[in-house]
């Protein structure tokens, strides 16, 4: 086949272009997904400043939705019809690592291998048209605009951590960092039944944090985060949700963890700063300092759940929406501070 697609491909530094690459022909027991729309990570976002020294080119994107464009030999159109909606979890799971086999295969040892070698521009390919995938990456969003089942992926990350924290009913969390990372963060732990505080220093993400439930919002530039959230309760937060690449952050909230609480580093850290903690303290509180990273299988059937039933309403979260011909723009508005995510569609 002969056909060609269009792919977003980051050529160089703070620059992307739209190419024309073969088209894929779908494999056996593969499923052709045809791309509708794709959000831009915190991780592409890296790669297009220069942060993530990937090779270039590369065409990045994980935070898709689209449709069933064919399906393979062995697929069952049935369970996948032509046309039916998709969303997918793009990263790789081997099924034999030490970490697939324990059932946390958001670990797994493959999951930044590439997606398609046979890829014309390496990379994870959410942002061309069409991509090939297994059907067991394969998830049918019930009833969802193209906009919200974008989130499906970014949210199940979020409900890994969050299934991390273990809130229970009443608990105090603290949210470190008002991002979309962070944002997510409020919607689930409010979900969750729990008191919410999030520390940000942009004044209009503090109030975004207020209209989608968050109790209460500190500036760390005018207030100490740590005394104000020991200050509510006496103890400290039973479970506190680092969004930040701060490692100074990193610092504060593991000292306004309460004793028995759980303090989650979200975000991974640029640059990695080691930060000190007193093995005394953590031997006679029995804290727990953890991390999350990447979406489980379980968690991302989750978000499906939650954006196809209504729970969770990502559409304050959308800054903008571009068609892929305007890609340099949308790039350039997704490093803004003043964004969240920026969607690209085909």
């Amino acid at each position: 086949m002969n056909e060609k697609m269009k792919v977003v491909a980051i050529t160089d530094d703070h620059k992307v272009e739209v190419k024309e690459v073969r088209r894929p022909d779908v494999k056996p027991g593969k499923i052709l997904m045809h791309i509708k729309a794709c959000a831009l990570c915190t991780w592409e976002q890296r790669v297009f400043t220069r942060e993530s020294k990937m090779p270039l080119p590369f065409v990045g994107g994980h935070e898709i939705v689209g449709s069933v464009a064919a399906v393979g030999e062995g697929v069952s159109e049935r369970e996948f019809p032509i046309g039916r909606k998709l969303t997918a979890r793009l990263i790789q799971v081997c099924g034999k690592c030490y970490f697939c086999r324990h059932g946390e295969e958001n670990l797994c040892v493959d999951i930044n291998a590439p997606f398609d070698k046979e890829m014309e521009i390496p990379g994870t390919g959410g942002l061309g048209e069409y991509l090939n995938i297994y059907p067991s990456q394969a998830y049918l969003p019930e009833s969802l605009s193209d906009t919200a089942a974008v989130f499906s992926e970014p949210l199940a990350c979020v409900l890994n951590s969050i299934e991390r924290g273990q809130i229970a009913l009443g608990d105090d969390v603290a949210v470190l960092g008002g991002g979309i990372m962070g944002m997510l963060h409020v919607l689930c732990a409010k979900l969750s039944g729990a008191r919410v505080i999030m520390s940000e220093p942009y004044a209009k993400r503090r109030a975004l944090a207020k209209t989608l439930g968050c109790d209460d919002t500190i500036n760390p530039m005018e207030t100490n985060p740590v005394d104000y959230i020991k200050n509510l309760n006496g103890i400290g937060a039973e479970a506190v949700f680092n969004t930040t690449p701060i490692s100074a952050v990193a610092k504060q909230a593991v000292e306004m963890t309460a004793p028995l609480g759980r303090c989650v580093m979200y975000s991974s850290q640029h640059p990695d700063k080691p930060i000190e903690i007193s093995p005394n303290w953590l031997h006679s509180s029995e804290t727990v300092i953890t991390g999350a990273v990447s979406p489980s299988v379980r968690s991302f059937q989750r978000a499906v759940n939650m954006l196809s039933k209504g729970l969770i309403d990502p559409e304050k979260l959308v800054s903008g929406v571009y068609p892929c011909n305007q890609a340099q723009e949308a790039f350039e508005a997704a490093i803004r501070p003043d964004t969240f995510r920026i969607i690209i569609t085909f």
